[in-house]
């Protein structure tokens, strides 16, 4: 582990536990929380297409990057599915497991790609990522009447998972050769790109409608010109 490994870990924790204390305790308008999350949305597929796709595929060709990219997004939906069933009568908890499903595999890409030039574009995608998700979280929480400390304690451990995953896909790349990296990093992209299909895009929409395509612009660029 290096310090840039926690650090990283710790800035997009804080951006999880902040957002979880600001939706115990505020109401932002709607139109607001969906600019938030559809700029989100732009800047994970912009810093995942080219870290978690385009250099894997450069490095390890087709074969590698494709079977990854779908095998992470078969189980993302595989467990998307569960949660839904599982969490059917919290809306809050529901979007909490959510927030930490969808963060996991962002988590371990953003470890894995530490050091090199485009992280800091992951860096900020999942930053912008995890504080409107867990904002949404918190607030659907307050209205199945849990507490405000409940909810502070929940975000607090969700974070604390997610730091952990941070550090785990930097071990687990530095152990493993090129393909193997490759594999690793697509197979996180695909889990990404499908929660960006399955959660995040259609629940911006449902919030703002179509204003949310200029934010999504809006991310996409800013991580693009990032990773350059």
């Amino acid at each position: 582990m290096t310090a840039d490994t926690l650090l990283y870990g710790l800035i997009t924790s804080v951006a999880l536990v902040a957002g979880g204390v600001c939706g115990a305790m505020f109401r932002l308008p709607q139109r607001v929380v969906a600019a938030a999350l559809a700029f989100a949305a732009g800047a994970l597929v912009s810093a995942f297409a080219f870290e978690l796709v385009q250099r894997p595929y450069e490095q390890s060709g087709a074969w590698v990057v494709g079977i990854a990219l779908m095998g992470g997004a078969v189980v993302f939906v595989a467990a998307d599915e569960w949660i839904d069933r599982f969490e059917r009568g919290s809306a809050g908890l529901a979007i909490t497991a959510g927030v930490i499903l969808d963060g996991i595999p962002e988590n371990l890409a953003l470890g894995a790609t530490i050091g090199e030039a485009g992280s800091v574009a992951i860096l900020v995608a999942v930053f912008a990522s995890n504080l409107p998700e867990s904002f949404a979280g918190a607030v659907g929480m307050r209205e199945d009447g849990r507490s405000a400390r409940a909810t502070f304690l929940t975000w607090g451990a969700a974070a604390g998972l997610l730091l952990v995953a941070v550090l785990a896909g930097d071990a687990v790349a530095a152990r493993l050769d090129t393909d193997a990296t490759s594999a690793l990093r697509a197979f996180a992209g695909g889990a990404v790109l499908a929660s960006l299909a399955v959660a995040i895009f259609p629940d911006a929409y449902k919030r703002g409608g179509p204003a949310v395509a200029l934010a999504t612009v809006a991310g996409f660029l800013l991580t693009f010109f990032l990773a350059e």
